[in-house]
C-alpha cells in the first residue's frame, strides 16, 4: 500500500512539472495563407520593428510605465532576426507596413482583420492576470495570430518576460510547416 501511495503521488507530482515549466498559457493561434517567416526576417532584419499597444495591461498602473517597462521584455524574447522593437509609428506612406498589435484584455469577439485596420475593443480584465491578443499585420492583412495569458501582479513580474519569449515564438514561427511550398505544390 506504501508502494501504491508513493507511486500515486510520484505520478501527481509529474502531472505538475508541465504547469510550472511553462511561463504562461498559450490560446488558439491562426496563421494566414500568405504567413512567410522569410518575409519576416527580411522586413525586420537589422531594422525597427512596430509594436502597438492596446488596452489596459496593469489596471491602476500608469500605462506610460507599463509600456516603458514591456519594451526590453519584448526585445529580449524578440525572434531571430537581428531587429529592435519600438513604439515609433511608421511612416504612413511605408508600404508593406509590418508591426506587431498587443491588446491586453481584447473583447471576446475581437478578430486580427479588425485589428489590423485599427480597431481595437477591450474589455475589463481580471486582476492579477495579464491577458494578451498578439496580431502580426502586414498593411491590413493579418498574418498570424494568437492569445496568452499569466498570472501576474504587474509589469515587474518575471512571469511577464516568460509570457513574451513563448508569445513571440508563436507568432513569429518558423516552424518547417509553415514555410510556403515551393515547386507548385501548396500548403496543407
Amino acid at each position: 500500500m506504501k508502494l501504491r501511495n508513493a507511486l500515486a503521488a510520484a505520478l501527481a507530482g509529474l502531472a505538475l512539472v508541465p504547469a510550472a515549466v511553462s511561463a504562461a498559457t498559450i490560446g488558439g493561434t491562426n496563421y494566414a495563407p500568405q504567413y512567410d517567416f522569410s518575409e519576416f526576417f527580411a522586413a525586420s532584419d537589422r531594422r525597427s520593428f512596430q509594436v502597438s499597444l492596446a488596452g489596459t495591461a496593469f489596471p491602476g498602473v500608469d500605462p506610460g510605465a507599463v509600456a516603458r517597462d514591456l519594451l526590453p521584455m519584448l526585445q529580449a524574447a524578440k525572434p531571430r532576426p537581428a531587429l529592435t522593437f519600438t513604439y515609433d509609428k511608421a511612416n504612413e506612406q511605408a508600404r508593406p507596413n509590418y508591426r506587431l498589435v498587443l491588446v491586453f484584455d481584447a473583447a471576446n469577439d475581437l478578430g486580427s482583420a479588425s485589428v489590423c485596420n485599427g480597431a481595437v475593443r477591450t474589455q475589463p480584465g481580471k486582476p492579477g492576470v495579464l491577458k494578451v491578443y498578439a496580431v502580426y499585420c502586414r498593411n491590413d492583412l493579418a498574418l498570424s495570430e494568437t492569445t496568452a495569458w499569466t498570472p501576474a501582479s504587474g509589469p515587474a513580474d518575471p512571469r511577464v518576460a516568460g509570457l513574451f519569449r513563448e508569445l513571440l515564438a508563436v507568432v513569429f514561427s518558423d516552424a518547417p510547416e509553415l514555410r510556403p511550398q515551393r515547386g507548385g505544390s501548396s500548403r496543407p
